[in-house]
């Protein structure tokens, strides 16, 4: 009796490229896409790479970086969170109008207050989607409407607060004389999303996403993954808020178009609309590429009222790219038949 042992002289050892590639997953592309962004700001800018301007440009990007990985939490389960940008608006103009009532009120008190009603927004969202069973897309574009209309009805689209420097430092000032807290702030907020998806939370969550019915199956509680996701969404969102209102003032518009942003910025990092697939590190890449690209297209004196059409075709060109089943594409080109044409 003889044994064969399969022949495995053709087979050689994996790429290089091809293990870097498993490993940063379906984010890959938007960490290349990043570089060369990077490598274009700085060839556009010689003084990009400038301690000061680097950091600035971080510091401008941290708000939407966090909506980003707030975002994602709620995407990666299934749904949507369109209402992120109308808590930004509604945080600022509260902090504003609260400290036109209270001047002498501690910063660190009222931004805690700003993240707990952030949070309980997303408390909302959470529970009219999964226990009213409506459209994440349809009750969190209502509570935009909602946060809208009553910001505007509270000030008449002119805020009259003024935030006090003490406040606006988290947003504007910088630790320890050169590292600003909001870069600060996306470090940590980056720290705690991954701490999150690693943990058993996170395996729940990309669980539901994939198939809500197998993972209900299994044991998760999808309705309470859901809702902590939404929770966790309007949390980021509020602390956004903060950090927009430290560098830009009060406005009535100081969120307006950041959720289609931030559902731009997951997109591009290669998450997958519907659930189940997703890295919240690309997710934070892909709204760092963003800003790259905003800043890139300004300094190249284009338009910022393009903003919103390259948004656009990113979002269709991802998505696009992300529905393709390349594996299928192959198997139809490949030759299923001997060059005689027989069957071999």
């Amino acid at each position: 009796m003889t044994t064969t042992t399969p022949d495995t002289s053709t087979a050689g050892p994996a790429s290089p490229l091809a293990g870097i590639g498993r490993r940063l997953g379906t984010g890959a592309p938007v960490y290349v896409l990043l570089a060369v962004l990077l490598a274009a700001l700085a060839i556009t800018d010689p003084g990009f790479y400038e301690p000061d301007s680097f950091l600035a440009f971080v510091k401008r990007a941290a708000p939407l970086v966090i909506l980003a990985a707030g975002q994602y939490m709620v995407i990666v389960s299934g749904g949507f969170d369109l209402s992120v940008g109308a808590v930004v608006t509604a945080g600022v103009v509260a902090g504003a109008e609260f400290y036109g009532s209270y001047p002498d009120a501690p910063w660190l008190l009222v931004t805690a207050g700003l993240l707990l009603a952030g949070a309980i927004v997303g408390l909302v969202n959470g529970l009219i989607t999964t226990v009213l069973l409506v459209p994440s897309f349809i009750t969190t574009l209502g509570m935009m409407l909602i946060l809208e209309g009553a910001v505007f009805y509270w000030t008449g689209g002119s805020p009259q607060g003024v935030l006090p420097q003490s406040f606006r430092e988290f947003g504007r000032g910088e630790a320890g004389g050169w590292l600003p807290w909001a870069v600060l702030a996306c470090l940590a907020v980056g720290a705690v999303a991954v701490w999150l998806m690693r943990a058993d939370f996170g395996r729940t969550l990309l669980a539901t996403g994939d198939n809500e019915r197998a993972a209900a199956l299994a044991g998760v509680r999808v309705p309470r993954v859901r809702t902590l996701a939404f929770v966790l969404s309007g949390t980021a969102a509020a602390l956004a808020a903060v950090l927009v209102a430290g560098f830009s003032g009060v406005s009535a518009q100081a969120g307006r178009g950041l959720e289609f942003e931030a559902i731009t910025a997951v997109v591009l990092g290669g998450v997958i609309l519907g659930g189940g697939r997703g890295s919240v590190v690309a997710a934070m890449a892909g709204a760092f590429s963003l800003q790259a690209l905003f800043t890139l297209l300004n300094l190249q004196g284009v338009s910022g009222a393009l903003e919103s059409t390259v948004q656009g075709f990113i979002v269709i060109a991802a998505v696009g790219l992300g529905a393709t089943d390349f594996s299928r594409l192959r198997r139809r080109r490949s030759p299923s038949s001997s060059p005689e044409g027989k069957p071999s």
